[in-house]
């Protein structure tokens, strides 16, 4: 599957779960608004450090929405390196794995 496709399906998924349980998906929705608008750290920064747990934490829907997210915050490929070796040295080889996966979304949805 690609990751575009990756993405579409995540956000189908979202959706019929803001349908199941509005209420709740509407208090974490605020509380991501809160977090990435507050707070002395740019969205750009908040999001490569978002993407670096998504990856130790071996999430691909996570993934593919925070590369989608530094895409349009205008992150370059190298910056998104930075942050996947940074995320290698603390989380091992399964790290590396998911960083290798990171890196193939942020091309496709950059190309």
């Amino acid at each position: 599957m690609s990751w575009t496709q990756k993405l579409d399906d995540t956000r189908t998924q979202l959706r019929g779960l803001n349908k199941a349980i509005p209420d709740a998906t509407r208090a974490f929705g605020g509380l991501g608004k809160a977090v990435k608008e507050g707070g002395v750290l740019d969205f750009k920064t908040k999001e490569f450090i978002a993407l670096g747990i998504a990856v130790a934490m071996r999430c691909d829907a996570c993934i593919v929405l925070h590369c989608e997210a530094l895409k349009k915050a205008g992150a370059s490929r190298e910056e998104v390196g930075d942050v996947l070796a940074m995320t290698i040295q603390m989380g091992g080889g399964p790290s590396m794995m998911y960083a290798a996966k990171a890196l193939e979304c942020f091309d496709e949805l950059c190309a």
